[in-house]
């Protein structure tokens, strides 16, 4: 079999993308007032100059109580026309642009939001320090139906994917979770039920935009937490998804925003910055009990190939391999071993136009160092703080 070139042109669904390389999504935090900002256009306009295939927006709620905070967008028709400049600029640069749509769940900022978190059972959320309402029925109806809207709003403002939000606990993959799923109705209990609201909002997705756009999901391969989705559920969930035919690709993830965040990201874990960024009573917190939540793990360069693999050799579906992508031999190693595309974030951070001159040089070397001292800055705009 013949090894594409990641940075060949590649089909994703519908479209074309010039090369294999997507752009992760990243809470950007540059959407004061919840609708799109200069900053956030400029933003995605320098990462589609600096090389990738398709850079992805995050995050874009499809209600407004499935914000992780209020200024986040949610998708309305009041966003419409930032979405469309900002899709237009992408374009400009000759790259193509997704939506990542969901529902923070149980990670929501209730308080923030003024509305109260879901999950599929009552909890009380560690974030917002208030209870989280278990979701009625009516509920999932709901934010099911207002993921094919938001869908639909996404091809309304141009862009050229959507990417469903299916893990980190959010809304769909808490239903997935055993840990938080304590349901004795229909939507708890066996993993076929627990993959309902997943399976539906793919196909909701899929019946309102048709072939107009490619659909994508980011799914969970495990939660990182005792009792929460593992290895083999998650495989079954994936081999349903690829079944029923709504998605054309899937991106393999891991971790919870709820319970454990750094399983994601890997590398060190920047307490210290992450107290300065909230006010002093919670800074004090923050600092004491900061490494019991924001465990380290070390980083290494695709680090969540070994489990990825086992997806790969499982589906026939297009996958998208994240997870410590900063070295054009990890991209080509991916390449070799079947995923169709890669999804960087933090190498780009550090230098938008890290693709341009690995196309240039292959034996480019990235400048990230994987402090992770990026991540507090997604509440006041992100962005790498040694560049």
């Amino acid at each position: 079999m013949t090894v594409p070139d990641v940075f060949a042109p590649a089909e994703l669904g519908p479209i074309t993308l010039r090369n294999r390389v997507i752009k992760a999504a990243t809470f950007e935090g540059m959407t004061r007032g919840a609708v799109v900002s200069d900053e956030l256009i400029g933003f995605h306009r320098r990462h589609a100059a600096g090389g990738v295939g398709m850079t992805t927006v995050a995050y874009c709620a499809v209600a407004p109580e499935g914000r992780t905070g209020r200024d986040q967008i949610w998708m309305r028709p009041e966003a419409l026309p930032g979405l469309r400049r900002l899709t237009e600029a992408v374009h400009a640069e000759g790259a193509a642009v997704s939506a990542q749509i969901g529902h923070a769940g149980p990670v929501a900022d209730g308080k923030s939001n003024g509305l109260p978190a879901l999950a599929p059972s009552a909890s009380f959320s560690p974030l917002s320090m208030q209870r989280i309402r278990r979701a009625t029925a009516a509920d999932i109806e709901r934010i099911t139906a207002a993921h094919a809207d938001a869908a639909r709003l996404a091809v309304e403002a141009g862009f050229d994917a959507v990417e469903i939000h299916m893990g980190h606990n959010y809304f769909t993959s808490s239903f997935l979770s055993p840990r938080l799923n304590r349901r004795a109705d229909g939507y708890g209990g066996s993993l076929a039920n627990r993959a309902k609201v997943a399976l539906g909002v793919a196909r909701a997705v899929r019946e309102a935009v048709g072939d107009r756009i490619a659909i994508l999901a980011k799914l969970n391969m495990d939660d990182g937490v005792p009792g929460g989705l593992w290895l083999d559920e998650s495989l079954q969930v994936a081999r349903w998804l690829e079944r029923d035919g709504g998605l054309d690709a899937l991106e393999l993830t891991a971790g919870s925003s709820l319970l454990n965040p750094m399983y994601l990201f890997r590398g060190e874990a920047p307490i210290q910055e992450f107290a300065a960024a909230f006010p002093r009573p919670i800074r004090l917190g923050v600092r004491l009990v900061g490494r019991r939540f924001i465990r380290a793990y070390p980083y290494r360069e695709a680090f969540l190939l070994e489990s990825a693999r086992r997806f790969r050799a499982a589906l026939t579906m297009p996958l998208v391999l994240l997870g410590g992508i900063s070295e054009r031999a990890t991209m080509d190693r991916a390449m070799a071993e079947g995923f169709e595309f890669v999804a960087m974030a933090r190498a780009l951070l550090r230098e938008p136009d890290l693709l341009n001159r690995m196309r240039a040089e292959p034996a480019t070397r990235p400048l990230c160092i994987h402090c992770n001292k990026c991540m507090p800055t997604v509440f006041s705009g992100t962005h790498c703080v040694l560049a």
